[in-house]
């Protein structure tokens, strides 16, 4: 008997080119909004111990539901 289970698997952390294909965000739109802090480090966004930049799926639920914020305490990455 076949299994035709479909399974998911949860992503917390996605790189800025699969959240652009996931969320419609252009990459450039994403970076400016970690660059201008509307989307702060840690909640957000995080920067992975080999330097790539991640986007927090749950933290970016969480900005949408909540809306504009006080930025993060981090100061805004410099991005090249």
């Amino acid at each position: 008997m076949e299994d035709d289970t479909v399974r998911y698997i949860s992503v917390r952390y996605v790189t800025i080119g699969r959240f652009s294909e996931l969320s419609g965000y252009t990459e450039r739109a994403i970076r400016a909004k970690i660059h201008d802090g509307t989307w702060s480090r840690d909640d957000v966004w995080i920067k992975a111990p080999d330097g790539r930049i991640l986007i927090n799926i749950d933290g970016y639920h969480e900005w949408v539901e909540r809306g504009p914020t006080v930025i993060s305490a981090h100061a805004p990455l410099r991005l090249r």
